[in-house]
């Protein structure tokens, strides 16, 4: 839960840094390791913090992270359970569904990936992902800047694009995105899709695997968004 004071720092600063980690499967100390250098305002977990992992496993890693960084939020991958969305809701950090206002900035999101040949633990049709995605947007319609998170990629992308060439993204994710325009989309899923690209005025960025060092910092200052894509112990502008 958000203190008043907490949101008064970032009313008073008229900033915000926020910190994206995907695809963790597990590497939880190397998440931790992440956390702790750079020491952010809010973390977003973007799905697949397990590998499927038990709830007990996953309670175990979001309360250690919330250690480091209360002001977490999350939501699960194809590779984590069902039950790990129960579970986020009960700590009160679920964004699948859902959504949360800090200050100006209003988060929300969808958890699993679109039905695929590869049959993994967590997938669901894009009826339901458009279904989800709207459902958490209404907590949020009203704020000025938005943050759609979004395990999977929407379809079309540069951050959607397997080894093989192909676009594997969510279709229902592009299709919010093109009418709804939020300003940044946080995603996952495809490691190799990891970088950025935009639908119009919407920026898109696939923070690729954090059990490999890969991260996203986002900056709000005022109007201003910056947004990196960054390793554990290297840049990459």
């Amino acid at each position: 839960m958000i203190q008043l004071h907490e949101v008064n720092f970032f009313i008073e600063h008229n900033k915000m840094r926020i910190l994206a980690l995907a695809d963790i499967h597990a590497a939880y100390q190397k998440a931790e390791e992440i956390i702790t250098k750079e020491s952010p305002d809010i973390c977003i977990i973007g799905g697949d913090l397990t590998t499927v992992g038990t709830v007990k496993e996953a309670e175990k890693a979001i309360l250690n992270f919330q250690q480091l960084c209360p002001r977490l939020f999350c939501l699960a991958g194809n590779m984590d359970l069902v039950q790990h969305d129960d579970l986020y809701i009960r700590l009160g950090v679920s964004l699948n569904a859902q959504g949360v206002v800090i200050e100006h900035v209003g988060f929300f999101g969808v958890s699993s990936a679109p039905i695929s040949p590869l049959h993994t633990p967590y997938e669901i049709t894009e009826e339901e992902i458009s279904r989800r995605i709207h459902a958490g947007y209404r907590y949020v319609k009203q704020v000025k800047k938005k943050i759609l998170v979004s395990h999977a990629p929407p379809y079309g992308t540069k951050v959607d694009i397997t080894h093989s060439g192909i676009h594997v993204g969510s279709t229902s994710v592009r299709d919010f995105i093109e009418e709804y325009q939020p300003d940044v989309v946080i995603c996952g899923h495809i490691h190799e899709g990891r970088g950025q690209d935009v639908i119009e005025n919407a920026r898109i960025v696939n923070c690729g695997a954090a059990k490999q060092g890969n991260y996203v910092i986002v900056e709000i200052l005022g109007d201003e968004i910056e947004i990196k894509n960054l390793q554990l112990f290297s840049y990459t502008p």
